[in-house]
């Protein structure tokens, strides 16, 4: 079974959304997941457009504040883990 070693700065950013990955979570699965949350904000951020609880000329500095409030999700998957963090 494969076992991955999560580099810790990455560790500390998933437990801010309640994510730990275990030794043999995948880290597709950690980014799939974390892009799926992303999306749903990004989802919620413009129904709140729609709804004009933003407005137009803001949204984009919405949409930055939110991209940096994921930075995960621009990592490639064995970025995730150390350099030598993958166990066969």
């Amino acid at each position: 079974m494969v076992t991955y070693r999560y580099k810790p700065a990455v560790l500390a950013e998933l437990a801010g959304y309640g994510v730990f990955p275990r030794p043999h979570t995948r880290p597709e699965l950690v980014l799939d997941f974390m892009r799926d949350l992303y999306r749903l904000e990004l989802r919620r951020l413009r129904d709140r457009l729609l709804r004009k609880e933003i407005a137009k000329a803001g949204y984009a500095d919405h949409v930055l504040a939110l991209r940096r409030k994921y930075p995960v999700v621009s990592l490639r998957a064995f970025e995730l883990v150390e350099p030598d963090g993958v166990d066969v």
